[in-house]
């Protein structure tokens, strides 16, 4: 249903890049640093859907906030200016432009932008849109808008911008929870509100409590899918949500004994047989058997949201941080053989609790080891997991006959689970050699020593006798 993490990696790729720009023009006497900086623009949302009207004529308003950014700490850049161009919305919505835009007409316009400050990404200009009446349904342009600072000069970035009719679900945020107590009941409390033109005839709920997190009701117009990372739920909401109708959702959740690092993810679509359908995938889904879960009214909230289409708007994910520990445990190996001889041997990472270890925000391996190999030894095979450094620890192109490696594990270690570097040793020379080899305790996020109540058995040697 919901993908639990993302690397750190994959977020950096994830910065919206439709209207992101290169560098243009730098003097060439510019110091090392604004010659390799550059420039980007680009907006939030980085696509824009305009509902059409209500029923009653009128047009819901959406904000888009255009950005600028630039890359070197290094070079300082100052104020600097954007130009807009909606030439192309004309035709179906109308742009109310910001206090410090200079209007050049109705289509056109200059905004400043305050200096950058350090990598900081700035709002350059916030405009407000809406639809005009009887704007077509598949009406479509693009904004477009070119940034300048001093010497640089971005690429013009667009937003493309589309005109649509329907109901548009959209939750609040709940807040981060830390020092949650380990068998307590907590409530991540949300406003459900329809921020479209039209009704929703229904609710497609979806819930996601990771495994140091439990449901404590299990309502019948709900179906549960227990996983080895947790529980996914799926609700079916029977009550019609109109444009600006907003709702509380509470399902109270027990923080186990095995909490620590958690996340809850709750999402809505408007229902249908269809959306339900593909939210099962083919699963085998058991169906609960308490109280139904029902919409309750709520302070209309449509003010407290966000006013732009966001389409992360109808997901949200909560960090549940219990007050709780994870004892980390390394082991080794000792083997023995003949010179000449490969043979099996390696260290593993055991985790005995009382929690599970998790990283499903940021997507970093639960535990990270500095593997060192004993100098009477080469390596001939080494894990997936492992790449291969120098004896200073820096990068090395050739992975196999290392004298270090850094291995990762997954993004979890459930409660006492275990896991296993194993490296094929081929025996160089007669004698005994031993290598310590330990587990990064300043990696993750928190980092280990936060969490681990005993970091002296966080290091093992590896022992090789030929």
């Amino acid at each position: 249903m919901t993908r639990l993490h993302t690397s750190r990696r994959a977020r950096r790729a994830l910065v919206p890049v439709l209207a992101a720009s290169a560098l243009l023009t730098l003097g060439a006497a510019a110091p090392a640093s604004a010659e390799s900086d550059q420039l980007w623009v680009y907006s939030d949302p980085y696509e824009l859907v305009l509902p059409g009207a209500y029923e009653d004529g009128t047009a819901p308003e959406r904000t888009v906030a255009l950005k600028v950014s630039h890359d070197n700490i290094g070079n300082p850049v100052g104020a600097g200016r954007i130009s807009v161009d909606a030439a192309e919305l004309a035709a179906f919505a109308t742009v109310r432009w910001p206090a410090d835009c200079d209007v050049q007409d109705a289509a056109t316009a200059v905004c400043d932008v305050p200096p950058l400050t350090g990598t900081d990404v700035v709002t350059a200009a916030e405009l407000t849109l809406s639809a005009l009446p009887g704007a077509p349904a598949d009406a479509a342009g693009a904004l477009r808008y070119t940034a300048v600072h001093g010497d640089m000069t971005s690429h013009p970035g667009e937003t493309r911008v589309t005109v649509g009719n329907g109901p548009d679900l959209a939750l609040t945020q709940s807040p981060r929870q830390d020092g949650v107590v380990p068998g307590s009941r907590i409530t991540v409390p949300a406003t459900l509100t329809n921020n479209g033109n039209r009704t929703a005839d229904g609710v497609l709920l979806k819930l996601f409590a990771s495994r140091g997190l439990a449901f404590t009701q299990r309502p019948a117009n709900c179906e549960y899918l227990d996983t080895e990372v947790g529980t996914e739920a799926l609700c079916v909401l029977d009550r019609a949500v109109a444009p600006g109708d907003a709702y509380a959702l509470v399902n109270p959740v027990k923080a186990g004994r095995n909490a620590l690092f958690d996340r809850y993810d709750y999402s809505v679509e408007p229902w249908s047989a269809e959306a339900l359908d593909a939210a099962r995938a083919g699963r085998t889904w058991t169906p609960g058997t308490g109280a139904e879960l029902v919409l309750r009214p709520a302070a209309a909230a449509r003010t407290a949201l966000v006013p732009d289409l966001d389409p992360q708007d109808n997901h949200r994910s909560v960090i549940i941080h219990a007050a709780n520990t994870a004892d980390l445990r390394l082991t080794g190996a000792r083997v023995t053989g003949t010179v000449g001889d490969t043979v099996q041997a390696g260290v593993t990472v055991r985790n005995r609790g009382p929690a599970w270890i998790a990283s499903l925000g940021a997507g970093e391996p639960a535990a990270t080891v500095d593997v060192r190999i004993p100098a009477n030894a080469s390596v001939t095979g080494r894990p997936d997991e492992c790449y291969a450094l120098t004896a200073d620890g820096e990068w090395r192109e050739e992975q196999l006959g290392a004298p270090r490696y850094r291995c990762t594990t997954p993004v979890f270690l459930n409660e006492r689970a275990a896991h296993a570097f194993t490296f094929g040793l081929r025996i160089d020379a007669p004698g005994t050699a031993r290598a310590v080899s330990g587990i990064d305790n300043d990696q993750f996020e928190p980092p280990v020593r936060s969490f681990d109540p005993d970091l002296t058995n966080n290091t093992a040697a590896l022992v090789v006798t030929g």
